[in-house]
């Protein structure tokens, strides 16, 4: 009788990709609404603080805590468990992910549509400083570095001229 193998098998990266782009599909969808509507009369942010705040931090929370194996393999960093780091990454996602769907679903306004921007403009943008200089070798490539800084600077940018219009 053959014993069974004690090491865990390989988890699959493609669930989390495909979370992954769907991210950033809905991030991107959601600061073009966001770009165009700011500007309107009366300024919004309610549309793009759903998308590109609310469902891409529900996603992210998902892919990371969820799905943290798929995404620890298409990370390359698939030890084989449970990574208790990165399921906590997954809920502060949640947490300004549900910020941005409180604001809008109880029409807190523009000021608190606009602060849920920041705060994930904040956490991305020090991501982004992280990764170019604290990696420690594990960074991520050069087009991931500019795709997470263009989507920092975009949110943190948005997230203030909502605040600028709220004050």
């Amino acid at each position: 009788m053959t014993q069974p193998d004690p090491t865990p098998a390989a988890a699959d990266p493609r669930p989390s990709f495909v979370v992954m782009i769907l991210t950033y599909v809905v991030g991107v969808i959601g600061l073009a609404v966001g770009f165009t509507t700011i500007n309107s009369d009366p300024p919004s942010l309610a549309w793009a603080c759903l998308l590109a705040v609310g469902a891409g931090g529900i996603l992210s929370f998902i892919r990371h805590s969820l799905l943290h194996r798929s995404d620890a393999a298409r990370m390359g960093w698939d030890f084989g468990g449970r990574n208790n780091f990165q399921i906590e990454v997954g809920l502060a996602n949640l947490a300004w992910g549900l910020l941005a769907v409180l604001a809008v679903a109880l029409n807190w306004g523009l000021a608190a549509e606009s602060a849920a921007f920041l705060v994930f403009g904040f956490y991305t943008l020090a991501v982004t400083i992280m990764q170019l200089f604290f990696s420690g070798g594990q960074g991520r490539s050069v087009p991931a570095l500019i795709g997470i800084g263009a989507f920092s600077v975009m949110l943190t940018y948005l997230g203030w001229m909502g605040m600028s219009a709220a004050v």
